[in-house]
């Protein structure tokens, strides 16, 4: 017979953290970054308030140790991404701009949480000092990727700016989702990105992605 699971009592110190964490991001999702509390995170997590204030002393504790667990969960995931891509550059862009969409990442809950802390990038030190880095890595990857992919095809133009545009598009489509009452499906957002490099790379991308 399978070992039953053990009983939440007796999670290991990780699993309860990861559980707070969890919580705290549907709580992000249902009320922004600035009312979330301890206690609001405790009880969508089923807990004793006194058990949150054991393992994440305060609040900003708690939302910094959310942040660096989806800013590794959002990189492991694109890197996982391209390890099992083609080692070709189109389709090396075509999993990176896919991996956003990913649906263990491209969640509803996931979103406005993401959304919730690039709001408050520009007046707290907080996501720069957890993500800047992460977000350095992604953006000289992805550069990479596209000089690598102007140079195949004999395409004109700045790999940096080519870049930018995939990038702000991915994240565009991401707050729209979000904030449109609305919004489309994850797929039309996908596509969205998508025909956004089919406008740089049309012998690489067309209607329906990558060109085989």
């Amino acid at each position: 017979m399978p070992t039953a699971a053990p009983a939440p009592r007796k999670m290991s110190r990780e699993a309860r953290r990861e559980q707070l964490i969890e919580a705290t991001i549907e709580v992000m999702a249902e009320q922004g970054f600035a009312r979330i509390t301890l206690a609001d995170v405790a009880r969508k997590a089923g807990l004793a308030h006194g058990l949150v204030n054991f393992h994440f002393q305060t609040k900003d504790a708690l939302l910094a140790e959310t942040l660096s667990y989806l800013s590794q969960e959002y990189r492991a995931n694109w890197r996982a991404a391209l390890e099992q891509a083609t080692p070709t550059p189109a389709a090396r862009l075509n999993a990176l701009i896919r991996a956003d969409f990913a649906p263990a990442i491209c969640t509803p809950a996931r979103r406005s949480a993401w959304l919730s802390f690039w709001a408050e990038a520009t007046s707290r030190p907080l996501y720069q000092s957890l993500c800047g880095g992460n977000d350095r890595f992604y953006i000289q990857t992805l550069e990479g990727i596209c000089a690598d992919l102007i140079t195949e095809g004999g395409y004109c133009g700045d790999p940096a700016r080519i870049a930018r545009v995939l990038r702000v598009t991915s994240e565009g489509v991401w707050a729209d989702l979000v904030s449109t009452q609305t919004p489309y499906s994850a797929a039309e957002a996908l596509q969205t990105v998508l025909d956004a490099a089919a406008a740089f790379f049309p012998r690489h991308f067309g209607a329906n992605g990558l060109l085989q």
